[in-house]
């Protein structure tokens, strides 16, 4: 059976946690293919709020198989937290989480390496969750990074303390002030990993291809979003993976010709955590409205989101990247009671008008260009059909489905899980 893919298409944040709760009922596996906590994916359900960072979306289903793929990097301490937080809502996860062998651990000191790291170019930063998700994927692709599977093996102990004494020799080279204490961040890493291998590690390849055999249903999960994609996002403002449909061919070892629906998440605005180009920000009351009723803070970091409208050039590009089949559109209802709303549909790039992403898109190269949309006053938390939708809303998704040549399926209107319309 086919593997769909459920994609953020801005900067992340689009609301994929609520989706994928959603959409487990229809699926076996819920398999997370890349990223680190450096993601944060918010569920409320039955009045409570739970944030997941590692773990996939559909664990709070009793009959899915939640699977962390190999190119998820796992942080033990923070995972167990994770676990701990499942517990105390009365989750049953010990037969249906598994964890890939070939998924790489985060260390203590990949973290320090990233505070230090990003401590050191002062305001050239690029503003890093400092999770040590940058320093474990460069010892993955530098052969040095230790594994799930690793911790079956008996040395895996010595292969800590030499990765764990390089890191310590290239803290120091940075040469900022980064205080720690590594026993006592090696004393809860250590006690996190008993924990992880209380869990089951598989051959996820492997697994996956046989559940694929017998007809099991798959949605692969990613985080952050297309624009964070290490090879088609704002570079250097990206995470360090692919974030894109090509990440969970590698990110699961499913093959390309085995994916099948890839289900496109963007909110109806645009926003974005940390440093980075912003063609459509808003520094007015606008924006401050968007991200005080959106309640636009990182899931992970706490810090807030910057907010602007919706960028349908950049929508476009994360689209054709990743092949996307289906449409989610994520927070309509923030966006009641402005009298217009704007969607940036091309570029003013040095004086030349675009529709499509360039390579640079810094405020000196790009000025968006907008059309303008009529805005609708009704509350839409309390809606539950699309024929309820006001007719300014229905003209907002009409033009945004004829620009991108997708049908939108499911239009949110609030947080909740049953606060989700099917067009």
């Amino acid at each position: 059976m086919a593997v769909d893919l459920l994609l953020g298409l801005q900067w992340g944040d689009e609301g994929k946690g609520k989706i994928v709760d959603v959409f487990t009922k229809q699926y076996d596996i819920i398999a997370r293919f890349q990223g680190g906590p450096n993601a944060g994916h918010t569920l409320e359900f039955d009045g409570k709020k739970h944030v997941l960072h590692t773990i996939p979306s559909g664990i709070f289903h009793e009959n899915a198989v939640n699977l962390v793929g190999n190119g998820v990097v796992i942080d033990p301490v923070i995972f167990k937290r994770e676990l701990d937080n499942l517990t105390k809502s009365g989750v049953d996860y010990s037969k249906k989480l598994i964890i890939s062998r070939k998924a790489h651990l985060i260390l203590p000191t990949h973290r320090l390496l990233d505070a230090a790291s990003e401590a050191s170019k002062g305001k050239a930063k690029i503003g890093s969750t400092l999770k040590g998700i940058g320093p474990t994927y460069m010892d993955k692709t530098g052969r040095n990074g230790i594994r799930v599977g690793d911790l079956e093996l008996s040395d895996w102990k010595e292969k800590y303390r030499t990765l764990a004494d390089k890191h310590e020799a290239m803290i120091s080279f940075y040469n900022v002030d980064v205080q720690y204490n590594l026993e006592e961040l090696e004393a809860e890493f250590f006690k996190a990993i008993e924990t992880l291998k209380s869990l089951q590690f598989i051959d996820s390849e492997e697994y996956l291809y046989q559940a694929q055999k017998s007809g099991k249903s798959i949605l692969a999960e990613g985080a952050q979003g297309s624009l964070l994609d290490i090879d088609f996002g704002t570079y250097p403002f990206v995470t360090s993976s692919n974030t894109t449909a090509a990440g969970a061919c590698t990110g699961l070892g499913v093959a390309p010709n085995q994916i099948k629906e890839v289900f496109g998440i963007f909110k109806a605005y645009t926003t974005r955590v940390g440093s980075g180009p912003f063609p459509t920000e808003l520094f007015d009351e606008d924006g401050e409205r968007m991200g005080r009723i959106g309640k636009e803070f990182g899931a992970t970091t706490g810090r807030p989101r910057r907010c602007g409208w919706l960028d349908m050039v950049a929508l476009k590009y994360a689209v054709q990247v990743s092949g996307v089949t289906q449409l989610i559109m994520m927070k309509a209802d923030v966006l009641s009671g402005f009298e217009t709303l704007k969607i940036c549909t091309a570029y003013n790039y040095r004086g030349e008008e675009i529709t499509h992403l360039p390579y640079n898109i810094e405020a000196e190269n790009v000025t968006p260009v907008y059309t303008h949309f009529k805005g609708w006053k009704e509350d839409l938390t309390k809606l539950s059909s699309a024929d309820e939708l006001p007719k300014e809303l229905k003209e907002y998704i009409t033009y945004i489905e004829k620009e991108l040549e997708i049908p939108i399926k499911i239009v949110s209107v609030g947080p909740d899980r049953l606060q989700t319309i099917e067009m």
